[in-house]
């Protein structure tokens, strides 16, 4: 089995030039790791993370999470998507979970959209929801214009348009915008990298470019494996 980016990435580190852009990021990284508490694990046995919200896409045993907060009619979210499931795809010890944050700028549609995916994903599964969270950005004109007139989603059934009629959707996207700005991020596209089993994060803004999630997996797994180094180990 070929092995994943990230241990190639880890074997062949010191092998590279420490580019300048990437020394820097490695300070802020380490400065937010200094300052980051440790949260909760995301991690949560197979069956009940096979369904949703918080959505995942990918392995749901994978070592590392990226919480992505976007916004459906976000253009940086909306052209970092397919870069970013393309790096999610080639690195399977890492998934990607969904958090809904509406941008004030953007609505109503930025909030139309979130309820499109939700209740997509309550009727279809997580596989639905990530389809048509990519159909949005494919279909949207963005910047808060919305989908064009007749746009027709994949999979409108009765029972998704009755979830699109009631206020389920509604209480999932104001929780987590509210999760969001208890946490102080206001931006999309703003990525939250977890180690799952220290339970470490590092928060990220922007569309961070795939060698420096490398970095930042890097040096989210050295702090753990450092620490499990000073632990005494018991007699």
């Amino acid at each position: 089995m070929r092995p994943s980016s990230w241990h190639s990435h880890t074997t062949r580190r010191y092998l590279w030039p420490l580019m300048a852009g990437i020394a820097a990021l490695v300070i802020v990284l380490a400065w937010s790791l200094a300052r980051a508490p440790r949260i909760d694990s995301p991690m949560v046995d197979e069956m009940s993370a096979a369904a949703g919200p918080p959505w995942r896409y990918g392995r749901l045993d994978a070592r590392f999470t990226l919480i992505e907060y976007a916004d459906l009619e976000c253009p940086y979210c909306q052209a970092y998507f397919p870069e970013l499931k393309r790096w999610i795809d080639a690195n399977p010890d890492v998934n990607w979970q969904w958090h809904h944050l509406p941008l004030p700028m953007h609505e109503p549609a930025a909030t139309q959209g979130a309820r499109l995916a939700e209740c997509a994903g309550e009727i279809g599964g997580r596989t639905a929801f990530w389809t048509t969270v990519a159909w949005i950005y494919q279909h949207s004109r963005g910047d808060g214009r919305g989908l064009p007139p007749g746009a027709q989603p994949p999979g409108t059934t009765p029972a998704l348009q009755a979830c699109l009629a009631s206020t389920r959707p509604d209480a999932v996207i104001a929780a987590q915008a509210e999760e969001a700005a208890q946490a102080g991020i206001a931006a999309t596209p703003t990525l939250r990298v977890i180690d799952n089993r220290s339970g470490r994060s590092l928060l990220l803004p922007g569309a961070v470019e795939g060698d420096a999630l490398l970095s930042a997996l890097d040096l989210l797994a050295s702090s753990h494996d450092e620490a499990m180094t000073a632990d005494p180990v018991p007699e």
